[in-house]
This record gives C-alpha cells, sequence and structure tokens, in this order.
C-alpha cells in the first residue's frame, strides 16, 4: 500500500507542479491539498482500478509479489469489479481504513473491499 501511495502521490505532484510550486505559505499548501482532495481520491482509484483490473496487481502489489484474482478461477477481476473494488477501498481508506479491519475476522484474510467483489490477494 505504501509503494502504491507513493507513486500516486507522485502522479499527484507530476500533475500538479506548477501549482504546487508556487505556493508559499503553509496555509495556502493546506488549502491547496484539501481543496485537490477529490483528485487524489480520483487519481488513486483510476490507479488502482486499472491496473488490478488488468493484470490483477499494482506496481506495489507486483513488487510484493502478490496478486488480486477472483475467489473461485484466480482470474483477474476485470476493470468494473477492479473499479467497484478500488472505490470501496477508498472509502474504507478514507474512514480509519474500516474496510480492512474485515481481514482479520475472515477465514480467506479478504478485506471488505475484496469480499464485496469476491476477489482475494494471493502470493504469486
Amino acid at each position: 500500500m505504501t509503494i502504491d501511495d507513493i507513486i500516486v502521490s507522485f502522479l499527484f505532484i507530476i500533475i500538479y507542479f506548477d501549482q504546487i510550486r508556487s505556493l508559499t505559505t503553509a496555509e495556502a499548501m493546506i488549502y491547496f491539498l484539501s481543496s485537490s482532495l477529490w483528485v487524489i481520491l480520483l487519481l488513486k482509484v483510476l490507479y488502482h482500478g486499472f491496473l488490478i483490473g488488468n493484470n490483477g496487481a499494482t506496481l506495489g502489489k507486483y513488487l510484493m509479489k502478490i496478486r488480486a484474482l477472483d475467489e473461485t478461477t484466480f482470474e483477474v477481476i476485470g476493470y468494473k469489479r477492479a473499479f467497484i473494488r478500488a472505490f470501496v477501498r477508498e472509502i474504507g481508506e478514507s474512514f480509519f481504513y474500516f474496510t480492512f479491519f474485515y481481514a482479520f475476522f475472515n477465514k480467506k484474510n479478504q478485506t471488505l473491499h475484496d469480499k464485496i467483489v469476491n476477489c482475494v490477494v494471493i502470493d504469486v
């Protein structure tokens, strides 16, 4: 997750580099980030949805040698389910990671966002 968050942060910085460079005070930076929060969330959903839907792994998952796949067929879940997973994941992450806690109470260690789309994260 940390690797993926760093990558998304770099994407955000690249997109808004000129605006970020022009900020001169901490207050201006805080205002800019709070008003751009929806962009960060959208980038994260697009990043996770596209990469999980395409091959089952974000760059962070690829480096850690894990993949998010269908829990019965172990095939890539596709874009629709991947974007639903990414959206629910961001909601859970935004509210104290509540969708992640579901993994502690599940036999397959699935998070709630995995369970909703019938997916499981496995070691490759």
